[in-house]
């Protein structure tokens, strides 16, 4: 996700509010002008016909790309999925403020933490290399000789 913070702060939002557009809702979310240009032009089809089924995507966006788009606007929560019609829904905003809550009272918050307890099943050690550029004879000399004089 692309969400510039400053760009959502009072004064800008006040600008930005003048001229509303669905390329930096899309922006938000995508990073990719192709990708954000198919979510944006699937929002708008759904917008201007209240509500929108699979059938009805616009030709230039294939539709196993439309649904997968379609679908992540369901998970993020600008739209909703019933009876196999995509319509507008409003459940993103008010989630947003909560998170946003919960951020703001965890950096408040002086409790101690404990990352290993926290994420348990989580792999911590470095990972092994697998593949890539194989190590020069230089490398490998360094590697032995720090081996040699640890032991």
């Amino acid at each position: 996700m692309g969400i510039k913070y400053w760009e959502y702060e009072d004064a800008p939002l006040k600008d930005k509010l003048k001229n509303v557009s669905v390329r930096e809702v899309a922006k938000i979310f995508f990073d990719n002008e192709t990708e954000a240009y198919r979510f944006a032009a699937l929002l708008l089809e759904v917008k201007t016909k209240k509500q929108m089924k699979l059938k009805d995507v616009p030709q230039h966006i294939p539709i196993a790309t439309a649904k997968r788009y379609l679908d992540y606007a369901v998970e993020l929560g600008l739209l909703k999925h019933e009876d196999s019609t995509y319509m507008l829904t409003d459940r993103f905003s008010k989630p947003l403020r909560n998170i946003a809550t919960y951020i703001k009272e965890w950096m408040q918050a002086e409790k101690q933490e404990d990352l290993s307890v926290e994420f348990a099943n989580a792999r911590v050690e470095k990972q092994q290399k697998r593949g890539g550029k194989l190590p020069s004879v230089k490398e490998e000399a360094k590697k032995d000789q720090g081996q040699q004089g640890i032991a």
